[in-house]
């Protein structure tokens, strides 16, 4: 059986630069006046602890000395996320992968998605971007007891993949922490446009990372067959 590889999404699969941390940056400047910087955004993953990025926004609105309800918090980053179906900031993601990229890796792997986004938000990404490439799991937020840098998901994957190597792609400490928990070889996204990419780089490496690249466009020459 060929071996899995697991992906996060969010900024791994699909660059949330202007979709996902925009929708951070703007929730958070509706309730505390003030939008934060990607550096702020980006220190406070680095921390980790913050995959779940309305659990992110939540935090920096309250350090900000607001008093807001976390629901409130997510129902109005959602309402930015998603909008009215044709102006949300959603789709503004955009597709990492090179034309031809997935297809070489799918020969030598099968592949997976495990990622902090609810499962159907996952699903919606994959069908626009990626329809004829098979990622099964597909696992989101809700289907894990304990969610990233907690090992549920991984482990729930491995354990219904025993007979084969598993090895998780992912783009922030808490993805890397996951996999050393699981026992599952991790390679870190680093992208150099990150506003704290250097110190990403030697996070992943205290993590054990088994490769850091700039993007999954390199992931064949991680992988060389």
């Amino acid at each position: 059986m060929k071996p899995l590889l697991v992906f996060d999404m969010d900024g791994v699969l699909v660059d949330v630069t202007e979709s996902y941390r925009e929708t951070i940056a703007r929730t958070v400047e509706h309730f505390t006046g003030v939008k934060p910087s990607p550096d702020a955004i980006q220190e406070c993953k680095n921390q980790g602890g913050f995959n779940d990025d309305w659990k992110l926004s939540h935090h920096l609105v309250t350090s900000a000395g607001v008093e807001a309800a976390f629901e409130d918090v997510r129902d109005h980053f959602q309402s930015i996320f998603h909008g009215n179906g044709s102006d949300g900031l959603i789709l503004r993601e955009r597709w990492v992968a090179q034309p031809g990229v997935l297809e070489k890796l799918n020969e030598q792997f099968r592949f997976a998605v495990f990622t902090g986004r609810p499962r159907w938000e996952a699903e919606l990404t994959l069908q626009r971007f990626a329809p004829g490439i098979v990622f099964d799991p597909i696992l989101g937020m809700e289907q894990v007891a304990n969610r990233k840098p907690a090992p549920d998901g991984l482990l729930e994957i491995t354990r219904a993949n025993c007979d084969c190597k598993v090895i998780y792609v992912g783009d922030t400490v808490d993805d890397a922490r996951c996999a050393r928990a699981a026992k599952v070889p991790f390679v870190g996204i680093a992208a150099p446009s990150n506003p704290l990419y250097l110190d990403l780089v030697f996070l992943f490496h205290d993590e054990a990372a088994y490769a850091i690249v700039d993007d999954i466009n390199y992931l064949n020459e991680v992988f060389p067959q």
